[in-house]
């Protein structure tokens, strides 16, 4: 007969890193990342190149504090890119067309949440897998910011107060990073203190038993995706603000960037644990690793090449490697 028990409780810092060991792998790599790129270039570590760095990262951070609860559930949102494509060409017809921008940036939030209401919908209570929905809403909403753009890419204003989304500063950090930051802080809390939280976990973990301990399972699967599509709402709106002009061919592959970073953070894909420390350590690995490749003059097209690998590499080492630190010890 075989039983497992838990390790030996030892000193206070080895049970710290058994129970975050994946976290305290991913903050390692980070770290190795920017030591590696601040040795090999002279323009990592400047303050601007940093502030670029917290700029370009922080729609990735937003949509990934999101996507935590979603692969929590054990689902997945492929969508995500498409909507923020949707919601970059829809700002620009909105702006365009003479709306207010405080009123067209509340059309967009309800329009980004109508998107994730209707995708959690045939997940929760169609029972149709999130992968085949999501897949579907890929095209579907790519297709629609084609139809809204005819293809091209059309400008937004840059004289009014919109444009400061995407280009302005709050206490000495880029705006869109104060976003991200503030995004994360709230993801955090949610997951880890609120009851909305705990019901995320515990639908991941079984949803047949959260469901017979009364959590509302639908409801709050409903919600995920809603928090996803808000989320990638608010990416969009950035992301026009900043480039100041609306595409339909905005975040191609956007939502592959916002998956790793999740799945690199240490959230488990089969659901029933998320670590919003973790997505955001991802979010900045990623951002770091693009910026530092291109700053060593990598040429683009290996950039992506190398950026997987690594990635591949990094998440093979947290859920094979330090993560036997916390596993049980067997006894036969």
């Amino acid at each position: 007969m075989t039983a497992y028990t838990q390790r030996p409780a030892g000193s206070r810092n080895a049970d710290f890193i058994g129970q975050h060991a994946q976290v305290v792998s991913i903050a390692a790599f980070f770290l190795v990342c920017v030591l590696f790129f601040t040795l090999t270039t002279d323009a990592f570590m400047s303050a601007g190149n940093l502030l670029n760095v917290l700029r370009q990262s922080a729609p990735i951070l937003i949509v990934a504090v999101a996507m935590t609860f979603v692969i929590t559930t054990g689902g997945i949102d492929l969508s995500v890119g498409s909507t923020v494509a949707v919601i970059n060409a829809l700002a620009a017809v909105l702006l365009g067309a003479g709306i207010p921008w405080p009123l067209a940036v509340l059309l967009l939030l309800a329009v980004g949440a109508l998107i994730g209401a209707v995708q959690g919908w045939f997940v929760a209570y169609e029972g149709i897998p999130s992968f085949i929905v999501t897949l579907a809403g890929l095209s579907i909403l790519r297709g629609l910011a084609l139809v809204m753009t005819q293809g091209f890419s059309i400008p937004i204003a840059t004289e009014g107060w919109f444009i400061q989304i995407g280009r302005g500063w709050f206490l000495g950090i880029p705006f869109p990073a104060a976003l991200a930051i503030a995004t994360a802080l709230l993801g955090y809390f949610a997951l880890g203190s609120l009851r909305f939280g705990r019901h995320v976990v515990a639908i991941g973990a079984n949803a047949e038993a959260a469901r017979r301990a009364g959590i509302a399972v639908r409801q709050r699967l409903v919600m995920v995706y809603v928090l996803t599509g808000v989320a990638a709402t608010v990416a969009g709106i950035v992301i026009a603000a900043r480039l100041g002009s609306g595409s339909s061919n905005a975040a191609v592959g956007f939502e592959l960037d916002v998956i790793a970073a999740v799945v690199l953070g240490g959230t488990s894909l089969i659901g029933g644990k998320g670590t919003i420390v973790g997505t955001l350590l991802g979010a900045l690995t990623i951002a770091v690793i693009g910026n530092g490749l291109i700053l060593s003059h990598v040429s683009p097209f290996y950039t992506q090449i190398v950026t997987g690998m690594i990635i591949l590499i990094a998440i093979w080492l947290n859920t094979r490697v330090f993560a036997q630190l916390a596993a049980p010890v067997r006894k036969t």
